[in-house]
């Protein structure tokens, strides 16, 4: 098999730089920012990020999920409580994740405890997806070994008959996490692998910031 000559491949970054300045105080904001500027860039997917777990004793997965909900308590996502992720967390309730918005030469970096968030949450947004959503986290025991394709397509064809003609209910497994923002670094790609890293990490009510070498 011909592999790619992975060691010669390189991309040289000189988009723009990120100072002190221009980062502020507030890395909510500023991840806002970021997120906003992604989504007028026409980023695929520009929720999307990478999801770190690891069990007790240290052995990391990592994932990518999509962020569902932004705000001054972290980062919100959802998946099935008893599928890897959700086993996980409950075994070790820390996370990592990355958001990488490569058209843009960026990245950005969080860690910190992760909790579920209320019923009412889950319940709200599990309502605004669409239906065939719905209806699959109903029917797929996330994460469990399956015999094949059609074991979970009839299970899914079980799951619309019970629910045809009414609202599908949220089971009680699947529902939302949140990230507390403990630590949030922010990557702008410069020339020469000279990349600007500002880091900001929680301290009591505010945030300490600092430049990291690249």
């Amino acid at each position: 098999m011909e592999t790619p000559d992975l060691a010669r491949m390189r991309e040289e970054y000189a988009r723009e730089g990120l100072d002190e300045a221009t980062a502020g105080d507030d890395p909510l904001a500023l991840l806002g920012r970021w997120l906003n500027e992604a989504i007028d860039a026409g980023v695929h997917e520009p929720n999307a990020m990478a999801l770190a777990t690891a069990t007790a004793d240290g052995r990391p997965s990592t994932r990518i999920v999509l962020l569902k909900g932004l705000d001054d308590r972290g980062l919100t996502f959802f998946t099935g409580y008893e599928s890897r992720k959700g086993a996980e967390l409950e075994a070790n309730p820390w996370a990592a994740a990355v958001m990488l918005w490569h058209p843009l030469q960026r990245q950005v970096r969080v860690e910190g405890r992760v909790t579920r968030i209320d019923e009412a949450e889950s319940d709200a947004y599990f309502q605004s997806r669409p239906r065939g959503s719905q209806i699959g986290a109903v029917a797929s025991p996330q994460s469990r070994t399956i015999a094949s394709r059609e074991v979970l397509e009839r299970r899914v064809a079980e799951v619309e008959r019970v629910f045809e003609g009414q609202e599908v209910v949220r089971p009680p497994v699947w529902g939302g996490y949140r990230i507390a923002l403990d630590s949030v670094e922010f990557w702008q790609g410069r020339q020469s692998r000279l990349h600007d890293r500002i880091r900001y990490l929680r301290q009591g009510d505010g945030w300490r910031r600092d430049r990291l070498a690249p």
